[in-house]
């Protein structure tokens, strides 16, 4: 694998392999230069080889005492190591971090579960759903009387897992450079989510409050906060919160003059929902367009993941790279110097192991 590029060029990651949010951490530090060292189970296959791009990968035996020794020595020579197995297995395997940070006192040893390493429910089995459900975040999704609606696995996964774990793992190595040590990242997806629920643990109760299921004004109980269907059966997307981007929406749709009053008052909003829905279903999709998008209404069409990559402002910022004859997610975010690079993986891990040196 070449072409490596990014601010994180000369990083040397361990990923033992997983699934979900481990892969997509080692997925962001490879797309901005990392070279990460995937290391797959015997007769592994890639799941996602878009998540699982600009790796080098080796197949080991970790039931072995050769494929442990391999493991402690490209740990030994490694910036980061990504694990997001339960606790306690890579203690049983004497892979550690007792063991491998007194191997090597610079490395940043990030875990990456739901539970967390400690408390009561950490050596439990569960997924997005579960984690979600403690935090108050699936509580608040869905409509009012109906149960909660999971919202894919970008929440949990993704949001308070790969994002939070990415981050812990760049602030270990930025205290590296003060201390010269390493440390252990505890990166739980119930931390990282209850984290991103801080702002609304800051709202004040009251008709405004987004954390009611099918009430609060983010909730999609707003009329001027919510989805409808077009003419054409496709749906747009409404976000006028302020009151001079509420009036333009208004404005430019021509809806009716009564909405202009009383936008926030909850009980108008089932009457002045019903309203636009009638509204937006004269018009097509792509004549909504032509009259909301690009303005202040706050407006943008409901796309399908098989027409984003065709949307002019994901088009116009390349948001999408074709790499060896598909579409992948271009790296992000952006850097003006050292911008990142979609690349291949290459089942060459042991190779790079071996020319690592010890930092």
């Amino acid at each position: 694998m070449s072409n490596a590029a990014g601010p994180l060029v000369g990083l040397k990651v361990i990923e033992f392999a997983g699934i979900g949010p481990g892969p997509h951490v080692a997925m962001l530090l490879a797309d901005l230069g990392a070279e990460v060292v995937r290391i797959d189970r015997p007769g592994a296959m890639s799941l996602n080889p878009i998540v699982e791009r600009a790796r080098n990968r080796v197949t080991v035996d970790l039931k072995t005492d050769e494929g442990k020794a391999f493991c402690r020595d490209a740990a030994s020579k490694a910036d980061v190591l990504i694990e997001g197995l339960r606790p306690g297995v890579m203690e049983r395997l004497g892979l550690g971090p007792d063991e491998l940070l007194a191997d090597n006192p610079r490395l940043v040893y990030a875990r990456m579960t739901g539970w967390g390493q400690d408390g009561p429910l950490a050596s439990a089995a569960g997924h997005d759903i579960n984690y979600i459900a403690i935090t108050g975040a699936l509580d608040a999704i869905g409509e009012n009387g109906k149960p909660p609606v999971p919202p894919q696995n970008l929440v949990g996964d993704f949001g308070g897992g790969s994002m939070y774990c990415a981050f812990g793992i760049m602030a270990a190595l930025y205290e590296r450079e003060r201390s010269g040590k390493g440390q252990v990242v505890d990166a739980a997806i119930v931390d990282g989510v209850t984290s991103l629920m801080s702002f609304f643990f800051g709202q004040a109760k009251g008709a405004v409050r987004t954390t009611e299921r099918g009430k609060g004004l983010l909730s999609g109980a707003a009329h001027f906060y919510q989805c409808y269907e077009c003419a054409d059966g496709k749906e747009i997307s409404l976000g006028s919160i302020e009151p001079q981007f509420y009036a333009e929406m208004l404005t430019r749709a021509g809806a009716p003059q009564e909405l202009a009053q009383g936008q926030m008052d909850p009980s108008n909003w089932d009457e002045y929902a019903d309203k636009l829905a009638a509204l937006f279903k004269t018009k097509t999709q792509a004549e909504w367009n032509e009259l909301l998008e690009g303005t202040d209404a706050c407006y943008g069409p409901v796309v399908g993941l098989d027409e984003v990559r065709e949307h002019p402002h994901m088009k116009a910022r390349e948001a999408y790279v074709e790499h060896d004859g598909d579409w992948h997610p271009a790296p992000a975010p952006r850097f003006d110097r050292t911008p990142g690079a979609v690349r291949s993986s290459a089942d060459d891990g042991a190779e790079v192991v071996a020319r690592w040196t010890k930092g």
